[in-house]
């Protein structure tokens, strides 16, 4: 399957599934934006709630949106009958996360049998104004004979 393309809406649905159970993405109020084959993009809308002292998104809802995002995008990739988890990150913060949102998306970069690699990016976003605010790498296992 391409990176980006349309997946099968049994697999689309197997993931919006799983996000719906992470009670984590719910408590920060992220929504599953974009579903596509190794590609996923999520959005947490701001609320003061989730900044740091100065105001900015905390980088640790940057991090949790990303986080997600790429381990989605391995999941989109992943047979039937398993299951996803992070086995590393490097999340570099490059800019002040802020804005009306933030806009994650997780890119497979190479996939694999055991371990997946993603490319991870996060944005935040403002009417006519998009700032590259984060980027890293991550590092998933899928987990065989455990469905998310």
């Amino acid at each position: 399957m391409e990176i980006g393309s349309d997946l099968p809406p049994a697999v689309a649905d197997r993931v919006r599934d799983s996000f719906a159970r992470q009670g984590l993405m719910s408590l920060l109020g992220a929504e599953l934006a974009d579903v596509k084959a190794g590609m996923v993009t999520i959005r947490l809308p701001f609320r003061p709630e989730l900044t740091q002292q100065h105001g900015y998104f905390h980088a640790g809802g940057t991090a949790s949106i990303a986080d997600s995002a790429g381990g989605y995008a391995g999941f989109t990739l992943f047979p039937e009958d398993s299951s996803v988890l992070t086995v590393e990150f490097k999340l570099n913060l490059i800019n002040p996360a802020q804005g009306d949102w933030l806009e994650s998306q997780g890119r497979v970069v190479k996939p694999g049998r055991t371990l997946t690699i993603c490319q991870l990016d996060v944005w935040g976003v403002a009417p006519g104004k998009r700032t590259h605010v984060a980027t890293g790498l991550q590092t998933l296992i899928r987990v065989q004979g455990r469905p998310a």
